[in-house]
């Protein structure tokens, strides 16, 4: 008998390992690619680069999921998902170890790279298995922790980074996460239910081409990709800004300015019910205007305006995020798994987009040249989202599903 078939009391239990194998796992993948972002300073001096190249540590990751998403999403699909996750996890694991001995910064950028290309197989993959298999009661629950463990890992592997190197060396939270991982990896094999080869069914979902030619969801990738532009350049240029004049920050004070991302756990689902209430439009237009302003309270030369800053930037890019996600998936009733991996590449694209750009930005006009083009994307986004809400308004409904629509009130 299946894991997923057990008593009532057993399935709880069930139920209760699974949300703890899923939150472990997802948690440490996202952990891996923040771990340098805080000591992005440091690595600049060690190897004697400038403030993109040492970026590149950070991109170089969030590049290879961008571009590995699509194709572990098709395997999800079409494999069981216990290969995927052992060599997913054998590969970020091994990378992480061979990261912590690099002795050059673009060996160090290279393995970087290569645990991009298989993280997908510790997040996407999970979230499409278990979306797939699980009863539906269940799904909202499990895919609870799956959220839950993306705001976490991120935080984790910023606080991993900054405080283990002036107590030991950056490179032993590379040691760390790599030795997490492999004990996510081995825990999530033992517990994750396992199934067959599954059949797919020819021409049973529109294609990634059918998606793409569809504005209506277009619009909502395209304000992840911005929201992620902005979000992903501003906390990886900050440890940068606050180590310089006038703040000239340790690394574990900068490191404690990452605590404000817990602000997505609460955000998030909150952006949610903001949405159903108001439209999706007026969320991302609200949530794109609060980053744009929070970006301006940064330059302000004084700690508090520049954690209010980041809350708020915080705030705003979770709205935004959380709206796009729920713009995309309210329009379709086929085809979800493919429109939810365009999204996802689409977001790290934004982000690999952002971290460079930005880069250059940073080493021509300083901070407030990232800030420049920050405002320049949010203020795209404030436009999709004001279309959005146009068009809403026009048509005097607010889109739940394909060919399904209510009534706005009012």
């Amino acid at each position: 008998m299946s894991a997923l078939s057990c008593v009532p009391a057993e399935a709880e239990g069930v139920s209760r390992a699974l949300r703890g194998a899923v939150f472990f796992l997802v948690a440490c993948g996202f952990t891996t690619i923040y771990l340098v972002q805080p000591v992005l300073p440091v690595l600049q001096a060690e190897f004697g680069v400038g403030e993109t190249t040492a970026s590149f540590a950070v991109s170089a990751v969030v590049l290879g999921i961008a571009l590995a998403n699509l194709p572990f999403g098709r395997l999800a699909d079409r494999h069981p998902i216990h290969p995927l996750i052992l060599a997913g996890g054998a590969v970020v694991s091994l990378g992480g170890l061979l990261c912590a001995l690099a002795p050059r910064l673009e060996l160090l950028i290279g393995l970087r790279f290569l645990q991009g290309l298989f993280l997908p197989a510790l997040t996407t993959c999970i979230a499409a298995d278990l979306a797939r298999r699980l009863p539906p009661e269940r799904v909202n629950v499990i895919l609870g922790a799956y959220v839950a463990a993306t705001v976490v890992g991120g935080l984790a592997g910023r606080l991993l980074g900054g405080w283990i190197h002036p107590l030991l060396h950056w490179r032993w939270a590379f040691v760390a996460s790599a030795l997490l991982t492999a004990a996510a990896t081995a825990v999530a094999l033992r517990v994750l239910p396992r199934e067959g080869r599954r059949p797919v069914a020819a021409g049973a979902e529109p294609g990634f081409a059918a998606l793409l030619r569809r504005p209506a969801l277009l619009r909502p990738v395209a304000a992840g990709f911005g929201a992620f532009f902005v979000f992903s350049a501003l906390f990886n240029y900050l440890p940068f800004y606050l180590a310089a004049e006038p703040f000239r920050a340790s690394t574990g004070r900068i490191t404690g300015m990452y605590l404000v991302y817990l602000l997505g756990v609460v955000i998030a689902p909150l952006s949610g019910r903001v949405s159903n209430r108001f439209g999706n439009g007026a969320t991302l237009a609200a949530g794109a205007a609060l980053l744009g302003v929070s970006l301006a309270l940064t330059l302000v030369p004084f700690y508090t305006a520049v954690v209010l800053g980041l809350s708020g930037a915080c705030l705003g890019f979770f709205s935004v995020h959380a709206a796009a996600v729920g713009a995309l998936n309210r329009r379709l009733n086929r085809g979800r798994g493919r429109a939810n991996a365009l999204y996802v590449l689409g977001y790290y694209l934004g982000g690999t987009a952002g971290i460079t750009l930005c880069g250059h930005a940073y080493q021509g006009w300083g901070w407030g040249g990232v800030c420049a083009v920050g405002a320049a994307m949010a203020l795209a986004i404030l436009g999709i989202g004001a279309f959005e809400l146009r068009r809403a308004r026009a048509a005097g409904t607010i889109f739940v599903a394909e060919g399904e629509s209510t009534r706005c009130s009012g």
